[in-house]
């Protein structure tokens, strides 16, 4: 399995609704996408204050590399992932990706 790890920066002025818009439209893709398995969305709740200004992040679960492939050649999701970056600080430069194998 694949887990696809992302954390984000979002801007001061992205609410809370856009934020929720930004995981439904990554949530919808579960059941669209055959092998994307399960998702997670939240904001940053570790008191280590490690985090370097990310402040939300998500994970979701490919049954291997090559649904996870499919995922991100995905028109839709590159609508959402669209609608993620713009709501980014910095835009690309406010999301950090990291893949393991699980």
């Amino acid at each position: 399995m694949i887990r696809h790890c992302v954390w984000v920066k979002f801007k001061a002025s992205t609410t809370a609704e856009e934020r929720e818009a930004v995981y439904a439209g990554l949530r919808s893709l579960i059941g669209k996408i055959d092998g994307l398995e399960r998702a997670s969305f939240g904001p940053n709740v570790s008191p280590e204050g490690r985090d370097r200004g990310y402040t939300d992040g998500f994970t979701m679960d490919f049954r291997d590399a090559a649904a996870r492939d499919v995922y991100l050649a995905d028109p839709d999701h590159k609508v959402a992932g669209s609608r993620l970056v713009a709501a980014l600080e910095g835009g690309r430069d406010g999301i950090l990706i990291f893949d393991i194998e699980v």
